[in-house]
């Protein structure tokens, strides 16, 4: 039963999580192509900062902890459910790295010291999505 509660906690934290990392590029997109609207930029900046730091840094450590603790609950399953899990665990790595990569470039737009355009951030707010659909599906189908 605690398993199922640890799931549960998972999966919404999971979903806050992706919220911020769907949204906040978009925000980059719409920061970098009003540059030159000073009052726009304040506004975008404080949602920048917010949705990183107030959502995004607590979904991310609550979605990692609850990961760990369903790895923890059946230790040993890691090596016996095959190489999914591993496979799962790499795509998680990347999208770790990418979400920290948003608190750079949010830190570069505070700065005014980012030389991205929005097609960049346009482009490179596909990449959740493109790990979600990785990870989803070897959680369900679990094909190795």
């Amino acid at each position: 039963m605690a398993y199922n509660w640890v799931l549960w906690f998972h999966i919404i934290s999971m979903v806050s999580w992706f919220a911020v990392l769907f949204y906040l590029p978009r925000l980059f997109v719409y920061h970098v192509e009003n540059a030159n609207n000073a009052g726009f930029i304040e506004v975008v900046q404080v949602m920048e900062m917010k949705i990183y730091k107030y959502i995004g840094i607590p979904a991310f450590w609550a979605t990692l902890l609850s990961g760990i603790a369903l790895i923890l609950m059946y230790p040993t399953n890691i090596f016996a459910t095959g190489g999914w899990l591993h496979a799962k665990l790499t795509l998680v790595a990347i999208l770790t790295a990418y979400f920290f990569s948003l608190g750079y470039y949010r830190l570069k737009l505070r700065d005014n010291a980012t030389v991205k355009s929005g097609k960049f951030f346009r482009m490179y707010n596909e990449v959740p999505t493109l790990l979600l659909i990785g990870i989803v599906a070897l959680v369900i189908v679990k094909p190795f």
